[in-house]
């Protein structure tokens, strides 16, 4: 296996990862999001929410991998938006730690008497669980992945330009559904966001595939890493 295509295996395998770990670990969240007094008062299965956050820090790490393994390569397409992306994946990265951190919170909650309170304090950390899911999947993304990775991708050729054009559709939707669920004009989770969501879905999913099962296309951008 050449440098190169090692390069795009694990972009490839990283970006399967994140598929891999976001889906099961928002559905483990879900029943404490939905009722956190509830999960406070009653107590839960903290065993699944601990395994939600142990699939979210892998979220990170391969987030974060994503950009980093292939920055070598993208920066010869343009190297501002090669870092942008890498920067974009990792606010994305931050956003989702503060969620774990208030999943675990309620977690803590549900194992000590906080007072009268808790009920209260469990509903604060809930919505901001909720908000760093409209900030960063709903919005940031949007930017990083769509936008700025779809862009690099169609300048440089390293996959099919009608696969990269996903992402620079797919961003701006995620972006603009994004703004309009912060300011209420739409529902978190509504119609309205899931079908603007499809196009970036389809988007990444492809692009984990493709890099992984085919590797990058020859291209000058790979040319001029490879003669680096």
């Amino acid at each position: 296996m050449s440098p190169t295509r090692r390069i795009s295996f694990a972009f490839g395998v990283l970006y399967l990862i994140t598929f891999a770990t976001s889906i099961p670990a928002l559905l483990l969240f879900q029943p404490v999001l939905d009722d956190p007094a509830g999960y406070v008062a009653n107590g839960g299965s903290d065993n699944r929410i601990f395994f939600g956050a142990l699939l979210e820090l892998l979220l990170i790490i391969a987030n974060i991998g994503t950009a980093v393994v292939v920055y070598p390569i993208l920066k010869r397409a343009h190297h501002i938006f090669a870092l942008g992306y890498v920067t974009a994946r990792i606010m994305e990265s931050v956003f989702i730690l503060v969620g774990i951190l208030a999943v675990l919170s309620i977690v803590t909650l549900s194992q000590q008497d906080a007072g009268g309170e808790e009920g209260a304090i469990a509903y604060t950390l809930a919505a901001l669980k909720d908000w760093t899911f409209i900030l960063g999947p709903g919005f940031v993304v949007g930017w990083g992945n769509g936008l700025i990775l779809g862009y690099l991708m169609y300048r440089s050729g390293l996959v099919p330009r009608r696969l990269a054009m996903l992402g620079l559709v797919g961003g701006p939707l995620i972006i603009l559904s994004g703004t309009l669920v912060m300011f209420g004009v739409a529902d978190q989770g509504g119609t309205l966001q899931g079908l603007a969501t499809i196009p970036e879905f389809i988007w990444e999913l492809g692009l984990g595939i493709y890099a992984t099962v085919w590797g990058f296309k020859a291209s000058p951008t790979l040319a001029a890493y490879r003669s680096a």
